[in-house]
C-alpha cells in the first residue's frame, strides 16, 4: 500500500523533528545554566531560557494551568494532523508542512512534561542596538526577538509552507477558471 508507506514516512519526519529538537535542548541544558548566554555572532546568541507560556511568552505567568491547556492543544492538533495525513493526504508540500507542525508541537509537549511545564528555548536573535519605536503614545526599544527552539522553528516553517501551499492552490484554481470557457 503506497499510501500507508507515505503516511509512515510523514510520521517519521515528525518523529525526526522531535528527536532533533530534544537533542539540541539536551546539549544546551548540558552546557548552560538558566539565563546564561554565549554570543555566536553580533546578532545571534545561544541563551538558555525557560518559557512557561506559548509564543512570545503569552500566558507565561498564568499560574500553571496553561501547561495543560497548551499541551492538550498540541496533542489534539497532532491527532488531527495524523488523521488528516492518513485519510486525505494532499500534496507533498502540504504533508511536509503538517509533519513539521506536528513534530514541533510534540517536541514542545515533551518539554512541558519534563521541565515542570516549561519549554526550553535557546536561539536568541537580536539587533546590535535597540530600534526605537513610538506607537500610539507608547515607546519601545526593540532589539530582541524572543528566544525560541528547533520545535518552534519547525512549527513556523510548517505554517509558512501551509501559506505557500494555499497560494499555489489559489493560483492553480484561478488559472483553471480563466482557462475554462463559461467560467
Amino acid at each position: 500500500m503506497p499510501e500507508q508507506r507515505g503516511y509512515w514516512r510523514w510520521l517519521g519526519l515528525a518523529g525526526l523533528v522531535i528527536v532533533l529538537d530534544q537533542l539540541s535542548k539536551y546539549a544546551v541544558l548540558a552546557h548552560f545554566t538558566p539565563g546564561e548566554s554565549k554570543p555566536i555572532t553580533f546578532f545571534f546568541d545561544l541563551t538558555l531560557a525557560f518559557n512557561q507560556g506559548a509564543a512570545f511568552s503569552f500566558l507565561h505567568n498564568a499560574g500553571g494551568w496553561q501547561r495543560w491547556l497548551l499541551s492538550a492543544l498540541a496533542i489534539g492538533a497532532s491527532v488531527w494532523i495524523a488523521w488528516w495525513l492518513r485519510r486525505h493526504g494532499g500534496t507533498k508540500l502540504f504533508r511536509l508542512a503538517l509533519a513539521l507542525i506536528m513534530g514541533g508541537a510534540l517536541g514542545n509537549v515533551v518539554d512541558r512534561f519534563t521541565h515542570d511545564g516549561a519549554v526550553v528555548d535557546f536561539l536568541d536573535f537580536h539587533l546590535p542596538r535597540p530600534y526605537e519605536l513610538n506607537l500610539l503614545g507608547y515607546h519601545w526599544a526593540l532589539n530582541h526577538f524572543p528566544a525560541f527552539n528547533l520545535a518552534d522553528s519547525a512549527i513556523t516553517c510548517g505554517a509558512a509552507l501551509l501559506l505557500l501551499e494555499a497560494l499555489i492552490e489559489h493560483r492553480k484554481t484561478r488559472r483553471a477558471r480563466t482557462a475554462s470557457p463559461g467560467a
